[in-house]
């Protein structure tokens, strides 16, 4: 960021009013680059920048305004009421994605076993773990970078996961018990949208977000091996696509899945399917 030294010698309060983003935004990265509290930043208000800091400072702000997401360049995220630590090897956790989490507790029964399928930062079964100690709780990805992320993060946030290396269903043990709920939250944009080459999706893992096909690649596979891995009567519950809702429910019901339907998220769009298997 071109004259970040200005900043050198002006008031946190001052900064928080003329720095270059929203006031949101700008207060935090002013509470991270140092590292402040919210409530350490409104007592020390007064407090003047150094020019080490205002340079600091500056370098944060310049790569925001290239584009680059809040949650990457602090490294967290809050998801469920906890916090996660996210880098560009993870999708940043979603708040629509909460609706997955709700679906699948109502549907797991005491002292149950849900997996997680594309786990990521661990956010739906660290959450899950989190919120339900009874339960067992297995998760799979991909990508050994994002598994070492998710485990980090239910390590901080005190629960017992267990986070196996597979794709889609392959690593799991074929003595493996079966499970009462599998949940997902898959790529599934259509390969050449344009939603991916815009915003914060620019900087996030691409093989996390698409299928490089027509969106419905990977919840085929998931559905389609769903029931050599649920108990009779078990649950499957799978995010997708604005507009995929139907594609998926015809997906559940020709596989055998009853009790299809979907679930709205907070903007009044369909974003969870599911079914339970017979």
């Amino acid at each position: 960021m071109e004259h970040a030294s200005s900043f050198a010698g002006c008031t946190l309060a001052t900064v928080l009013k003329t720095a270059p983003l929203d006031a949101l935004e700008n207060r935090i990265l002013l509470c991270h680059a140092l590292r402040l509290t919210r409530v350490q930043l409104i007592t020390q208000s007064e407090r003047r920048l150094t020019l080490a800091e205002a340079d600091a400072l500056g370098a944060l702000f310049a790569r925001r305004l290239r584009g680059e997401p809040i949650a990457y360049i602090v490294g967290a995220r809050e998801f469920y009421g906890l916090d996660f630590r996210v880098t560009p090897d993870v999708l940043i956790p979603r708040p629509d994605t909460e609706l997955l989490v709700e679906l699948a507790m109502e549907r797991l029964p005491q002292g149950g076993r849900l997996l997680d399928m594309g786990t990521g930062s661990g956010a739906i079964a660290v959450a899950i773990a989190h919120t339900r100690p009874d339960a067992s709780i297995s998760a799979l990805d991909a990508s050994a970078a994002a598994l070492e992320v998710a485990r980090g993060n239910a390590s901080t946030n005190g629960v017992q996961v267990d986070f196996r290396l597979s794709d889609w269903y392959q690593g799991l043990p074929a003595a493996t018990p079966a499970f009462d709920v599998i949940a997902a939250n898959p790529p599934y944009i259509v390969a050449g949208d344009a939603h991916l080459s815009q915003g914060d999706l620019r900087f996030e893992p691409v093989d996390a977000l698409t299928d490089h096909a027509d969106g419905l690649s990977d919840l085929r596979s998931i559905i389609a091996g769903a029931g050599a891995h649920l108990r009779r009567g078990g649950w499957l519950l799978m995010e997708h696509g604005y507009d995929q809702a139907a594609a998926v429910r015809a997906l559940l019901s020709g596989t055998g899945f009853g009790e299809v339907q979907s679930w709205k998220d907070l903007a009044g769009i369909e974003r969870v399917s599911g079914g339970r298997l017979g």
